[in-house]
C-alpha cells in the first residue's frame, strides 16, 4: 500500500471517528437534557468543548494539561530523591562561588611578607 493511501484512509478514520463521537455526544446529552439532569445550554457547550478537544482547537486545555504533566513529573523525581534542573544549576553556581573564594583564599596565602 503506497504511503499517500494510507495516510489518506487515516486521515477519513479519524474524521468519521470524530464524527461518530460527536453524534453519540449529541445523542447522551439530549437524553440528558430530556432527564433533566443537564441544561439544554450545558449540553451545547459540552458537545462544542468536546469536539473542540478532539479536533485540537483547545489550547488552553493543552497547556493546563502540560502544567498537570510537569507537576506530576516535578512530584515524581522528588519521590524518587532526584534532583531538578533547577537545583543542579542552583547547586553548580554555589560550588563556582565556593571554588572561587578558595582560589583568592590561595592566592592571598601566596603573597610573600
Amino acid at each position: 500500500m503506497d504511503q499517500g493511501n494510507l495516510l489518506q484512509m487515516l486521515v477519513l478514520r479519524g474524521l468519521g471517528t470524530t464524527s461518530l463521537v460527536g453524534d453519540r455526544l449529541r445523542n447522551v446529552s439530549q437524553d440528558w437534557v430530556r432527564s433533566g439532569r443537564l441544561d439544554p445550554n450545558q449540553a451545547s457547550a459540552l458537545v462544542d468543548d468536546v469536539l473542540k478537544a478532539l479536533r485540537g482547537e483547545t489550547p488552553e486545555l493543552e497547556q493546563q494539561a502540560e502544567r498537570q504533566l510537569e507537576r506530576n513529573r516535578d512530584v515524581l523525581l522528588q519521590d524518587l530523591g532526584l534532583a531538578r534542573q533547577r537545583e543542579v544549576d542552583e547547586l553548580r553556581g554555589r560550588i563556582d562561588r565556593l571554588e572561587q573564594a578558595l582560589r583568592q583564599r590561595q592566592n592571598f596565602n601566596e603573597v610573600p611578607d
